[in-house]
Parts: C-alpha cells; structure tokens; sequence
C-alpha cells in the first residue's frame, strides 16, 4: 500500500483521524470536492447531513476505483461543512461509517474540517477533497 498512517509521540492520537500520513506510491491524484450526487448528477439526501456525507466519501471511492486505485489510497481529505457547529459530528461520524461500510475500507484518514458559509450549490451541506497516492 502507497499510504502509511500515523499519529507520532509527541501529539494527540485521536480516534477518528490520524495526524499524518506517509506516501510512498507514483502517482499524486487530486480529487476535486465531492458532493451528494449520484453518477446522473442527481441529488442525494437533500437535508440529510449523514447522507450527503456518505455519498460524498462513496463518490470518491468511486473515482478512484476508475483510475484503478481505492479510498485507502487516500492520503489527506478536507471536508467543508455549511454552518458548521460541533453537534454536527455524530451525523459527520454516521455518514462516514457507512460509507465505509459499503467500501469496505478503513476511513480513518488526516483530515481538516472546514467550517463555511456556503458552497457552489445552496442545497449541499458538505463537500469533500481528497489527495491520493497510488502505486
């Protein structure tokens, strides 16, 4: 595997993400931010927060698995919330659970959590870019 995760001594080693990863594949892939669409372009979960996140992490696995690589070629995610406040997180957790699930991967991954006041469209409640690396 291209991604090695770590949570070094010296800072906190939480449970929902890890503080770095290390990359050793061929190929840098920058995945543009995912939203709750389906391959038609259809929206998914309106007004569901754990939905619209699940579809986003299922739409990233889906574009890696079309250049032949998968969400545990993941190097880095940024996830940007509308509005976001901290009673968000157990539906954030609910959406990216079962997106794993259904990949059968392991999401834990370094993440940056961005609060904003909107995206490109005004029914989206998240948005989420990933950074791979695949061998």
């Amino acid at each position: 595997m291209a991604i090695t995760l770590v949570n070094p001594d010296g800072l906190p080693k939480p449970e929902v993400y890890r503080q770095l990863s290390i990359a050793t594949g061929s190929k840098l892939v920058f995945l543009a931010g995912q939203v709750a669409r389906d391959a038609d372009g259809n929206k998914v979960g309106e007004g569901d927060f754990a939905a619209q996140v699940e579809q986003s992490y299922l739409n990233i696995g889906t574009a890696l698995a079309g250049i032949g690589g998968s969400f545990d070629d993941v190097a880095k995610l940024t996830v940007y919330v509308v509005d976001w406040t901290p009673d968000k997180m157990p539906l954030l957790g609910e959406g990216v659970a079962r997106a794993a699930a259904k990949l059968g991967v392991d999401p834990v991954k370094p993440i940056t959590l961005l609060g904003v006041a909107a995206l490109g469209e005004p029914d989206l409640m998240v948005e989420v870019e990933a950074t791979a690396v695949i061998d």
